[in-house]
């Protein structure tokens, strides 16, 4: 803090009754500032001059003023009440230089004893003792630098790991290990792991920290008898479901996470993840040391991005009777009263969607103290809407040693580093190329428009659909999709409409008349392209290109599922040219057909690029297409053909 002093003798001297810290006074012009107190070497200099009465001068923080000013002005008026002095903030002596973070001068004048307890005052508002009360004045000029105190982050840290012990003393170890090797599956040599492998759609699997680079990873099963054998009652369910064999994700998942390993499993959609984390966490349940009547709540928690795929998560889990688990979904625009009467009844799996959780865990209406076996689905979808912050707040809450699975369609940059902040020394299993595909079972076809040409297209491929095809139309609005599904009902065909701003009941009673087949064409935005698990969609249309491609991906893999062939139509304008290569990527790696059209848009857009900046200016209706209001050839495609 700096102080400047100067003492002269008494004398009468007046100051304008506005104070510095006010408002510009009424009927002031605006973007004029306000006539002040002269500046505080203005009154040193007249002090001099005419003998009157001293200045003291000083700096304080930026951040303590208002606490000195006070409501209003109340602690200036105070502080001149109860001293005499008069006391003066000077913002034109500002310190920080525009950066924030710097001084402001405080001017008080009257005589040495009205200064001292006036400045008193004003240190203890502002937070500032002085050193005694034999302080020397300081000469006007002077400067003396204060330390600001530092926060000690090192004592923080190492205090931390003691709060995490206290936090969760009294819990029991948690039990992880239930995998019994199957001697089949021991007897398997390096070369036949291999082959199976690389014929069950390029299985890899290996550990993601370097720490860990050593640790075997375990022979995939290829039966579920090789993986549950020691589970009878597992085996019976599966039994009963009347599958055949596991899918490439289950079959080396599946010994992973038995083994007690952290997991993260990424494969495309439709291809079993669900079941690949669901009948470990059933045997997880049973395992634990600490009987599930005297657990504070869940044991699973599956943390999901959608209502609806956390509801069809839901409905997996209810397909198996295992040892009586109770499961309840949380999700926001359920009945929240329902949710939580559930869940006070006991429950072990708890599937939730981000917010809802969250309202719970603060309200006090549900624990995840017990939480032990943690699944994080679709996690780069859950990252796409943002819910990073709200799963962080909901992992504060479980134990750092609980067991965690991860899933996901996608491996870029930001799922990695969610693996590094949530995951201890995972297992990476994947099917696959990791590199951004589209399923291989679905014939995609792409037709060149204009946007005004949409609406015509759609009803004539709806009038021309067969008795058995099913289609789900994707749009990029809400909007859009009441529009579309308006104009196709006033045409008398029978549609059903989806997306966020629906009622969650209504929601759920399209989707099941899209099930049964009571309609055969919805109309929704992404909420639809994840955990929508209808197997019988012939065809997924694009009326509108999504955001960007991992969408498109798992736009496309709505059909095809299950091992059976689908087929999806995207409806591409010229202001959807800056997806054109990624599309070509797409298209070339599945060994779908290309269109010189869609070659010639990611040509332009990439020569736009270099003229206009690095995305092209957003100029697509300049340099996305030749003219006109369309691509020329828009193909004629039709279920019966299957050509453009």
């Amino acid at each position: 803090m700096t102080s400047d002093w100067i003492e002269s003798e008494p004398a009468p001297i007046s100051f304008p009754s506005a104070p510095f810290y006010g408002a510009p006074s009424r009927g002031a012009p605006r973007g004029r500032r306000q006539a002040t107190a002269p500046r505080p070497d203005f009154i040193a200099s007249t002090a001099r001059s005419e003998g009157s009465t001293s200045t003291l001068c000083f700096d304080v923080p930026e951040e303590t003023v208002g606490r000195i000013i006070g409501r209003g002005g109340a602690n200036i008026r105070e502080i001149e009440s109860s001293t005499g002095a008069r006391v003066r903030i000077d913002r034109d002596r500002h310190r920080g230089y525009g950066g924030g973070g710097g001084d402001v001068r405080v001017v008080i004048h009257g005589s040495a004893s009205e200064q001292r307890a006036a400045k008193d005052k004003v240190d203890e508002l502002s937070g500032i003792r002085r050193s005694g009360s034999g302080e020397a004045p300081l000469e006007f000029g002077s400067s003396v630098a204060v330390a600001k105190p530092r926060f000690d982050w090192a004592a923080l840290h190492a205090g931390s790991a003691e709060l995490v012990a206290r936090k969760w003393e009294g819990l029991a170890p948690i039990v992880k290990e239930f995998y019994v090797l199957h001697p089949d599956v021991a007897g398997m040599s390096s070369q036949e792991v291999e082959d199976f492998r690389k014929i069950n759609n390029n299985i890899s699997a290996k550990n993601l920290t370097e720490k860990m680079k050593d640790r075997p990873i375990p022979n995939p099963i290829r039966t579920f008898r090789e993986a549950f054998e020691s589970y009878p009652d597992i085996m019976a369910e599966l039994e009963a479901s009347g599958f055949e064999k596991p899918t490439p994700i289950q079959c080396q998942a599946w010994p992973v996470i038995m083994q007690g390993s952290d997991l993260v499993g990424i494969a495309q959609t439709g291809t079993g993840k669900t079941l690949a984390f669901l009948l470990p966490a059933f045997i997880h349940i049973e395992g634990q040391v600490t009987p599930r009547a005297q657990r504070d709540g869940p044991t699973v928690l599956v943390l999901s991005p959608t209502r609806e795929l956390a509801l069809q998560i839901e409905s997996e889990v209810k397909k198996y009777k295992y040892k009586g688990i109770r499961c309840v979904c949380v999700y926001g625009g359920g009945n929240r009263r329902e949710q939580i009467n559930i869940v006070s009844r006991g429950v072990e799996i708890v599937i939730a969607t981000p917010g809802r959780l969250n309202d719970l865990l603060m309200s006090g209406r549900l624990s995840v103290r017990s939480v032990t076996y943690l699944v994080l689905d679709e996690a780069d979808r859950m990252l796409d809407l943002g819910f990073e912050p709200q799963i962080r707040k909901i992992l504060m809450d479980i134990r750092d040693d609980r067991q965690t699975i991860m899933t996901s369609a996608t491996w870029p940059p930001e799922v990695r580093r969610m693996t590094d902040m949530y995951l201890t020394d995972p297992v990476q299993v994947n099917v696959g190329s990791l590199n951004l595909a589209a399923v291989h079972t679905v014939t995609q076809l792409v037709e060149m428009i204009g946007q005004d040409e949409k609406r015509e297209r759609i009803i004539t491929f709806i009038s021309e659909m067969g008795e058995n095809d099913k289609v789900i139309v994707f749009v990029g609005r809400k909007a859009t999709a009441d529009d579309v599904a308006s104009d196709l009902s006033l045409q008398g065909y029978r549609i059903e409409c989806i997306h966020g701003d629906r009622d969650q009941m209504d929601r759920e009673q399209a989707l099941e008349d899209f099930r049964t087949g009571y309609v055969k064409v919805l109309i929704a935005t992404d909420v639809a392209s994840r955990g929508l698990d209808v197997k019988d969609i012939t065809t997924v249309i694009n009326y509108d290109f999504p955001r960007n491609i991992e969408e498109y991906v798992h736009r496309v893999g709505r059909t095809g599922r299950a091992g059976r062939s689908g087929t999806s139509l995207t409806l591409m304008t010229r202001e959807d040219w800056k997806h054109a290569q990624d599309l070509i990527d797409i298209l070339a790696e599945a060994s779908q057909v290309v269109s010189e059209e869609l070659v010639g848009m990611a040509e332009r857009y990439k020569e736009a690029k270099k003229k206009w900046g690095s995305d092209g200016g957003g100029r697509g209706r300049r340099f996305g297409g030749r003219g006109g209001r369309s691509f020329g050839h828009r193909g004629g495609f039709s279920l019966a053909s299957k050509a453009w």
